[in-house]
């Protein structure tokens, strides 16, 4: 209990600081940390689960070179999955399991175990999109969506509907002319802007740069960037990932006179 309050109180000073500068160079120690305790716990599925967000998190923000942010992407997905096979038991080997079987499983995960479930998919939505080149990885897209599916089932509300954020980012990874579903996914940042009361700014962002990019509707674009550019990132459990969102969507809008000549 006092390691699982640990990593918790972790996480949440990490999630909630407006310095990124300070989470980017302090954030290796909180790793470490959480590593060492999992290595001392291995069996503590909230250890688990932290030590696979923290991971998640790093790697997406901050980490350029991609085959560190990909050796990374493989111990938050190890992490997430261990986890979820401690509170499922049939879900332990899941990511070998054939997607013909992978429904049946996924619908004996309950509500309990949601937090373990969304875990283990953002993680793995991470490493497929660090590895949006290899076809092999892309063919587990429909597991990670099968599973945010699930999430949606539960509790769409959830992390204020941050499952369909990730729906809405996979079903745009690719062109429409090799099997992207781009209008799926903006029916998924929708759902997810209203589900977010528009706080989480980086649906936004997402919204603009996988969607509107795509079908090259640049007054949807700058609208979405001008709206997170204008807001307030102080948001209890968003902070920092709304300040990188605003950073972003300055620089998105600061391109589009370039990209939408295109």
């Amino acid at each position: 209990m006092m390691s699982g309050g640990l990593a918790s109180s972790l996480s949440s000073a990490i999630v909630n600081q407006d310095d990124p500068e300070l989470i980017r160079d302090g954030a290796p120690a909180y790793l470490l940390l959480i590593e060492g305790m999992i290595h001392d716990e291995p069996q503590n599925s909230s250890l688990l689960q932290a030590g696979a967000n923290l991971y998640t998190l790093y790697a997406a923000i901050f980490v350029d070179d991609s085959e560190r942010a990909a050796r990374i992407g493989n111990k938050a997905r190890n992490f997430a999955n261990r986890a979820l096979c401690i509170e499922v038991r049939a879900s332990c080997g899941l990511e070998s399991i054939p997607m013909a079987e992978l429904d049946s499983l996924i619908d004996q995960i309950n509500i309990e175990n949601i937090d373990a479930l969304y875990t283990g998919a953002m993680s793995w939505a991470l490493w497929v999109q660090q590895r949006s080149g290899d076809w092999n990885a892309i063919a587990e897209i429909p597991k990670v969506e099968a599973m945010l599916q699930r999430v949606v089932v539960l509790n769409e509300n959830y992390r204020g509907g941050e499952a369909h954020l990730y729906l809405g980012i996979l079903k745009s990874l690719l062109p429409p002319a090799l099997g992207g579903r781009p209008a799926d996914g903006e029916r998924h940042f929708k759902r997810a802007l209203e589900l977010s009361k528009g706080e989480n700014l980086n649906i936004h962002v997402e919204y603009a740069k996988r969607y509107a990019r795509t079908v090259f509707d640049r007054k949807l674009h700058d609208s979405l960037l001008t709206t997170v550019i204008n807001s307030d990132p102080v948001v209890n459990g968003l902070t920092l990932s709304n300040v990188l969102a605003q950073r972003s969507a300055k620089s998105l809008l600061a391109d589009s006179d370039d990209y939408f000549l295109e």
